[in-house]
């Protein structure tokens, strides 16, 4: 029985020029970012200033994680309690997360077979529901027509928050994921295109929002240290009457991230050179069908997913089980239960009518995908190797 033997969350190390960098932070002790000399600037800023300058965005704040991000992007956007928040119901629990503890009610919207959000339900559920906010979650790389939902958003005059977690350094139709709304937030934690371990970066263009932010992130009355960033007088409006949730990025994990920037445009190229390897391994397995990919969109293919439509739920499990026996590591989003990163929509009880909602579209999609990160210290001859034992045990089980 073929076996691979290669682990499926090694990453490639932080480059050297991060380590120098976060080597010198670490012995001069100055971990915290306001923690500077007089004149001096810190890595985080520094990296504020690179990334929006990457993204072509006026502003840039850096925090401990994606999720902390997508909630104080959420506050500062406006969301009140009880306010409600569309969003795309195949997503990763921070997001709802999020949305809870900015204190809003969510309202999921269906996805296509393309694992991308159903823009028709959305439109029927922003007028039914009269939202003012729209989470769009990029989940797994997939982005969907965003001519189509911007003509949504714009119809109903949404404020849009992207959640680009998975695609950091991706586009569609040559306009940069995270730059067709109003704010937007990128992860950096270990198993995306930048690792810092924990990180995230929140991205937007308006004076007020960024104003809130930097308060709600922790500055204390420090927000002068910030160098992306409006002038003092949008501060003195919000100082005396905005929370401090202390969810800053530090100077070292800054350091390390600055030297991947420079480099995470051919990060992207090799993760896609990767995919697209993978993905005609798998178009070529019968019973296997992979998600159209629109021309316009510009992915990033650190993970890979795939539905098995003729299993029904015993199967999928077997198949899961038998695969991980001979070393390839594929999650499923159809579980009843929800399994390390892994969960649906129905598990986030914390919004009580979840347990119940019936999303038919979304269940059926969800019911047989599959799920499998495509690491850098994945070769091509790797992503052959891991695709012969996935037509095995589909042969073994009669799935074609």
């Amino acid at each position: 029985m073929k076996t691979f033997t290669k682990d499926f969350t090694l990453q490639e190390p932080i480059p050297q020029e991060g380590i120098d960098l976060a080597l010198g932070v670490l012995k001069t002790g100055r971990l915290h970012r306001y923690n500077i000399m007089p004149g001096e600037k810190g890595h985080a800023a520094e990296l504020e200033e690179a990334f929006a300058a990457y993204m072509g965005s006026r502003y840039c704040l850096a925090c401990a994680s994606c999720g902390s991000a997508l909630y104080i992007a959420l506050k500062s956007l406006g969301v009140k309690t009880g306010d409600t928040v569309l969003c795309n119901a195949y997503t990763l629990a921070p997001v709802p997360g999020a949305i809870e503890n900015a204190g809003g009610s969510i309202e999921l919207v269906e996805i296509t077979d393309n694992y991308t959000i159903d823009i028709d339900d959305l439109d029927a559920k922003a007028a039914r529901t009269g939202a003012r906010f729209f989470l769009l979650s990029h989940m797994r790389g997939h982005m969907a027509d965003m001519d189509k939902v911007m003509e949504v958003v714009r119809k109903h005059n949404l404020i849009m928050l992207e959640d680009c977690a998975h695609t950091m350094g991706g586009s569609w139709n040559g306009k940069k994921s995270g730059t067709f709304g109003h704010a937007a937030c990128y992860s950096t934690q270990t198993y995306k295109h930048m690792n810092s371990g924990e990180g995230g970066l929140l991205i937007t263009s308006d004076d007020d929002a960024i104003a809130r932010a930097i308060m709600y992130s922790g500055s204390y009355m420090l927000y002068s240290a910030h160098t992306s960033r409006p002038g003092p007088d949008v501060f003195e409006k919000i100082k005396k009457i905005t929370p401090n949730f202390s969810s800053r990025m530090d100077n070292l994990r800054a350091a390390l991230l600055l030297p991947q920037l420079k480099l995470l445009d051919e990060q992207c190229r090799r993760w896609n050179r990767l995919y697209d390897h993978m993905e005609a391994r798998l178009k070529s397995i019968p019973g296997v069908v992979c998600p159209a990919r629109d021309p316009r969109e510009y992915y990033v293919g650190s993970s890979i997913q795939w539905n098995l439509p003729k299993a029904g739920y015993k199967e999928i499990e077997a198949f899961i089980a038998g695969t991980g026996e001979r070393g390839v590591s594929v999650k499923w989003f159809g579980n009843k239960e929800p399994d390390g990163f892994t969960s649906s929509y129905d598990s986030w009880q914390y919004f009580p009518h979840l347990a119940t909602l019936d999303l038919p579209r979304t269940r059926k999609v969800l019911a047989t995908m599959c799920d499998m990160r495509l690491p850098l210290t994945f070769s091509t001859k790797d992503c052959d190797d891991i695709a012969d034992i996935l037509v095995g045990v589909i042969e073994e089980m009669g799935l074609r």
